[in-house]
């Protein structure tokens, strides 16, 4: 029963960050996520306010810190925030840990999984609920017009022009669209994600030295993330 309790004021925190999510405002979050590989800068999107005002509250928690990045597969993505994985012993099994909820899937259109894409993970649950806390960051790969063309063939939707020359120039993996909820861009540090992806892993892609990290967020003003970072919030 507290359990429940507990997963009930979760839920109902989460959409209250939820409607105020969605306020139109000159200001967003800009997530640091600091690695002992580097730091990378992330944006959330509007278009999925329940996984934006989540992370938000586990940010704010300080739910992150200490956490590793424990699986790790080159020219593929990067996932962490496994709570079992704070402190775990050299070669233990992670990836099972979760923080007793699940997010119901924000799948939009336009929200691909271009190299750089936040998505968060989950099981093999029919709705595609997401984990309440674990996420991977894509790396991928670029891909040819024919393999694209093989790859919309068996696409769960349709990708755009813009969204085909994103995948052939800049990298990604499209296979996964459709399927895991992209709720945010990693807009600087794209090199620190690549060196990440280059550690050694042992057999069940865990890096063999621990890459833990520290996430904090900074609320600046859209046109400053603009100027600094060159995001485009028309784009």
């Amino acid at each position: 029963m507290k359990n429940q309790k507990t997963i009930l004021l979760s839920l109902l925190v989460l959409l209250s960050f939820s409607v105020l999510a969605q306020k139109k405002s000159k200001k967003d979050h800009v997530v640091t996520i600091s690695t002992s590989e580097g730091t990378m800068r992330v944006i959330l999107f509007d278009e999925t306010p329940k996984h934006k005002a989540n992370f938000l509250k586990l940010i704010d928690e300080k739910f992150y810190d200490g956490l590793l990045f424990h699986r790790v597969i080159d020219d593929f993505m990067i996932q962490g925030g496994d709570p079992n994985s704070r402190n775990a012993k050299p070669g233990e099994f992670l990836g099972k840990g979760d923080n007793g909820y699940k997010i119901p899937a924000e799948f939009s259109p336009k929200l691909f999984h271009q190299k750089g894409a936040l998505a968060a993970a989950r099981d093999n649950n029919p709705a595609k609920e997401s984990s309440g806390c674990q996420f991977y960051i894509v790396q991928g790969r670029k891909w040819s017009k024919i393999d694209l063309d093989k790859q919309a063939a068996r696409a769960a939707r349709k990708l755009t022009a813009e969204q085909r020359k994103v995948y052939e120039t800049i990298g990604g993996t499209p296979h996964l669209d459709g399927a895991y909820t992209v709720f945010g861009q990693v807009i600087d540090g794209m090199e620190v994600m690549d060196k990440i992806g280059a550690v050694e892993k042992d057999e069940r892609d865990r890096p063999e030295k621990d890459i833990s990290m520290k996430v904090s967020v900074k609320k600046m003003k859209k046109k400053k993330i603009t100027k600094k970072y060159g995001w485009d919030y028309n784009a």
